[in-house]
């Protein structure tokens, strides 16, 4: 199914695949589609990341060390990592807009929950409130596990693969739109309201789109009334039976999609390792209060990085690369390890955040290419979910190393070893993207 990298035996490389002539109401419809849902997952955004923000105060309020709120973060992580592969092939099954409302709505629901928690009355022990900290977290996580494998579910039907990359452009600025809005909002609520907020007002926001999604998203172009199309990825010309034995086969037995989900194992824990302890840093190492100026163009320009890397990925993919993705991945990996080495070389804070931001920029490369994208071309839009969620939940199993096993390193050795312990998983991620150079999916079907 998957032409092999340096196979010696393989067949010339195929013509440039012709992009297909949607007509103008098609498009039309794609982009009501994909707005919503795009929006919908940024909301999400904002209530997954929330936490990065509010772990200093809860330590603060509550006493807990930095390896406490590491245990809240690895579980959460975990739990999210673990379910995003089981969920994968119930979306595939489901589709993805039914997958995608019930994400948004129990990550609302839990968003509230862990809010809630500020108002529990005195406890003794510590043990009881990381307990509950750590439970709602983890189900929140457990539902937001459903966003990216639902998402991208629904667009492998809406978007030929000549299309992709240059769309994941589009809609990873739109992702990176979600961490904006919680770094500027959410710093803003930190300093001026109880910490709670942080959380009640992203799952309102949840909440309103999730109601847009529910009257807007359709899983298929047929669904919305236009006809299908032949979107030449790796389940093109497949006309047999799609269950579970199908998804597994494509996705689960793939040397191709099981080495970028090993890439993507090493993509979680620095992404997570940056994302998790960034706002920290900038708070302790840098000193910087979270309603500052420089702390606020500091993590915008982090966010603002972030989509230009998801635009650099995807116009290179498409236009450099004849629409493969590993290269532009290696290239990432190769600017993250650069990034985080600088930051425990240099005491300076302009410098720091410009490797912040080069670093954001790379994480955004690999991300949006291996798990927004590949897993739509390797995957097919038969299995695009169950190929999203082994892709995004191994990326989110490495990002367990970003919480306890991170703050016990930051606890032992402090914030000079935060970089280089992130930099040896992009040196890995390097070495297996070095090995998929070549890689692109090969179906059945014509154009």
């Amino acid at each position: 199914m998957i032409r092999a990298p340096m196979d010696a035996a393989a067949p010339p490389a195929a013509p440039p695949i012709k992009a297909p002539d949607h007509s103008a109401a098609f498009k039309k419809r794609r982009v009501a589609n994909w707005l919503v849902l795009g929006l919908t997952y940024a909301t999400m955004y904002m209530g997954r990341y929330n936490f990065a923000l509010v772990n200093k105060s809860l330590s603060l309020k509550y006493g807990f060390d930095t390896k406490q709120v590491g245990t809240i973060i690895s579980i959460a992580s975990l739990i999210y990592g673990l379910s995003a592969i089981f969920n994968g092939p119930i979306a595939d099954r489901i589709g993805g807009r039914k997958a995608m409302l019930i994400g948004v709505f129990g990550g609302a629901v839990f968003n509230v929950a862990f809010g809630l928690g500020a108002y529990i009355g005195a406890v003794d022990s510590k043990a009881i409130l990381i307990g509950y900290f750590a439970t709602m977290w983890a189900l929140n996580n457990y539902f937001q596990s459903y966003s990216a494998l639902s998402l991208i579910k629904v667009n492998a039907s809406w978007f030929h693969i000549t299309e992709r990359g240059r769309f994941s452009a589009i809609f990873g600025s739109m992702i990176q739109s979600g961490r904006f809005g919680i770094l500027l909002l959410g710093g803003y609520l930190v300093a001026k309201a109880p910490w709670q907020w942080v959380f009640f007002v992203p799952a309102g926001m949840m909440v309103v789109m999730g109601l847009l999604t529910f009257l807007v998203v359709q899983d298929s172009p047929e669904k919305a009334g236009h006809p299908a199309f032949d979107t030449q990825d790796a389940s093109s010309g497949y006309t047999g039976k799609v269950d579970f034995a199908y998804v597994a086969k494509l996705v689960f037995t793939n040397p191709v999609t099981l080495t970028i989900a090993a890439a993507e194992f090493c993509t979680g824990a620095v992404r997570k390792g940056f994302e998790e302890w960034f706002p920290t840093y900038m708070q302790d190492y840098l000193h910087l209060a979270t309603d500052s100026s420089v702390f606020q163009r500091g993590a915008g320009s982090v966010v603002l990085a972030g989509i230009a890397g998801a635009f650099a990925a995807g116009y290179a993919s498409d236009m450099l690369f004849q629409n493969r993705r590993p290269p532009v991945a290696l290239i990432g990996y190769v600017f993250q390890a650069l990034a985080l080495v600088t930051i425990s070389l240099t005491h300076s804070t302009g410098l720091i955040i410009v490797a912040f931001m080069v670093n954001s920029f790379a994480v955004s490369m690999v991300h949006s290419m291996l798990s927004g994208t590949a897993s739509m071309d390797f995957g097919g839009k038969k299995a695009a979910a169950t190929a999203a969620g082994m892709f995004d939940g191994m990326q989110y199993v490495g990002g367990a190393l970003a919480g306890y096993p991170l703050g016990w390193i930051l606890d032992h050795y402090g914030w000079k070893a935060w970089g280089p312990s992130l930099a040896m998983f992009s040196l890995i991620g390097i070495c297996l993207m070095a090995t998929l150079w070549n890689a692109k999916p090969s179906g059945k079907g014509g154009h």
